[in-house]
């Protein structure tokens, strides 16, 4: 039976966020711990009321002290770009490649030392929490398409299929083919042989390459998704002993259904959250 594009799409989820998605915290306080004994030597000059002098003693005895001076600026790269009217700079933070002096300049000018000395903060461990909280939060849009693909292996794993036995995680066409025999060199676009799937699924009749996502919110990448799956659709059509699967969700396709409408009528296994919750897999992979 025909199913309704309209109706479909109205059974679209809002949020896929599971109980990690805000915030990792197990993340958080690893990252801390890493740094946790170069930050309590930095505490030694929190309120100091000669804290350049104090961080040149600390620096020349502790050099290693200057790894942790990113991360409080929020930033993870050891390496910090300065342009300013003296010229350009790149700091680094692992293997000094400036005197001390430089260092002093960097943790004035950036607002660094008056964050230390002023009593602004009381601990830097407790300040660096704050800032991972804060860095985690931004990992959000991949942690959706990490839990998207969560739910899809679930029910995978819930029909009984083992873990590279009968289903592979992030699979190549080309190991499609080494392993099944399935040719997809005719997949077109850069992609060819290269082409990665989130989930393949050996049954005895059929070899299904599945991809899975979920778009909370919209985007120009949407429009270029669906076209590229239409594609994907069109040229597996006649790849024998294959069949390609999609499975999306989220309400940032209200702003590309017209893209996503011309998609659904083209590929017959497309399917959404509400669809496995209603048993497509089992009625599918067989």
């Amino acid at each position: 039976m025909k199913r309704n594009f309209n109706n479909w799409l109205s059974t679209f989820k809002e949020s896929i966020a599971d109980w990690k998605y805000y915030t990792d915290f197990d993340k958080v306080y690893k990252n801390v711990e890493l740094l946790k004994f170069e930050l309590n030597l930095l505490n030694s000059l929190i309120g100091s009321t000669d804290v350049e002098n104090d961080f040149r003693v600390l620096v020349s005895k502790y050099p290693e002290v200057l790894r942790v001076i990113p991360i409080l600026l929020a930033k993870r790269e050891y390496e910090i770009k300065i342009t300013d009217a003296d010229g350009y700079r790149i700091y680094n933070f692992i293997s000094a490649n400036y005197s001390i002096e430089e260092y002093v300049l960097f943790m004035k000018n950036t607002g660094l030392f008056d964050l230390i000395s002023r009593h602004i903060i009381r601990d830097l461990t407790d300040y660096v929490k704050g800032v991972e909280v804060g860095l985690d939060s931004n990992a959000r849009k991949n942690r959706t398409g990490k839990a998207m693909e969560n739910f899809v292996e679930n029910y995978l794993v819930k029909l009984g299929f083992i873990k590279n036995k009968t289903y592979f995680s992030q699979m190549t066409a080309k190991d499609i083919n080494r392993l099944f025999g399935v040719d997809l060199s005719n997949l077109n676009g850069e992609e060819k042989a290269d082409k990665r799937f989130d989930f393949v699924v050996k049954t005895p009749n059929l070899v299904y390459g599945i991809e899975v996502n979920f778009y909370g919110g919209g985007g120009s990448k949407l429009n270029e998704t669906a076209r590229s799956y239409k594609m994907i659709a069109s040229e597996s059509q006649n790849i024998q002993g294959f069949r390609f699967i999609w499975i999306t969700d989220g309400q940032g396709w209200y702003s590309a259904r017209y893209n996503l409408e011309e998609t659904f009528n083209t590929l017959e296994d497309m399917y959404n959250i509400n669809d496995l919750e209603c048993g497509i897999f089992a009625e599918k992979l067989k």
